[in-house]
């Protein structure tokens, strides 16, 4: 029998069962594809990631899996890998390996324990999503109050400004059409409460009705902020998600540069070990 050992975090959040739940295999060498994607169906959780060595100069590649597909990137199985990592390996930095290109996570320690993480993330592209009344439909919502807009950055997010945390925190939306509009990638609607972003995800092409935490949404976001004058380039706006299904989680997001050029992207929080456990599969011989 083989034995797979893997590590549950909550991301996003410093008290466990909160944040968004995050399995790491930490030794998945030997695995095929397929086996990952089974597994990851077993997990049941949003993402599972499975750890395998660099082959392109970082410290570990990952590849992540959500119970229906593979990702190139997703925000919080980077982080939650860093945290998980960087403990036996004594870094400070991590530079991981995802399907879309390298992305460096600074960790800040307290004594030993890690405390905060903060990743820099791929640069989105972005366009004006081309059937936006539909989607607006699908989210039983009647208007944008700003342009709606996808965004790319190895994961694709379509963002919808709603008028207010009420309006967020009420969606109901038809998940059936929204996978149709949107395919593996999200649906993000925000609106802001003072100095913090309210927000919610819906991924339903990804088999996630609604992500607790998406630190993939959370870099586009304070792109789209800046780049509508909602929030000076380079001031990190705080997010709060997940409350809606009992997993509230806390984000720190941060766009560098400019409208014409965006020059970094971070995208910040904590996470705690939660678990550790292994899986028995037969072996392949």
């Amino acid at each position: 029998m083989r034995q797979l050992r893997y590590v549950l975090a909550d991301v996003f959040t410093a008290s466990p069962l909160e944040g968004n739940q995050l399995a790491v295999f930490t030794d998945a060498r030997g695995l095929a594809e397929g086996e990952m994607q089974r597994l990851a169906r077993e997990t049941n959780l949003s993402e599972t990631v499975f750890v395998l060595p660099a082959e392109q100069g970082g410290d570990a590649r990952i590849r992540i899996f959500t119970p229906a597909a593979e990702l190139q990137f997703a925000g919080h199985p980077t982080l939650g890998s860093a945290f998980v990592l960087g403990g036996p390996l004594q870094l400070e930095r991590l530079r991981l390996e995802t399907g879309a290109g390298i992305v460096t996570v600074e960790l800040e320690r307290d004594g030993g324990r890690i405390s905060f993480g903060r990743m820099a993330q791929p640069i989105p592209t972005f366009t004006p999503f081309a059937r936006a009344d539909e989607l607006l439909a699908a989210l039983g919502v009647s208007r944008s109050e700003l342009p709606v807009e996808e965004y790319d950055n190895g994961m694709r997010h379509v963002l919808v400004a709603l008028g207010s945390t009420g309006e967020v925190a009420a969606l109901d939306p038809d998940l059936s059409a929204l996978a149709q509009l949107v395919g593996t990638g999200g649906a993000c609607c925000f609106a802001v409460d003072g100095e913090r972003w309210k927000v919610r995800v819906f991924l339903p092409g990804a088999g996630i009705p609604e992500d607790p935490a998406t630190g993939s949404a959370a870099g586009p976001l304070a792109v789209h902020l800046g780049r509508h004058g909602r929030v000076p380039f380079g001031t990190e706006i705080e997010i709060a998600q997940g409350a809606e299904i009992l997993r509230p989680s806390t984000l720190y997001a941060a766009a560098y540069g400019s409208g014409d050029e965006i020059e970094r992207v971070e995208v910040g929080g904590r996470a705690v070990i939660v678990a550790r456990g292994e899986f028995r599969l037969p072996s392949q011989d």
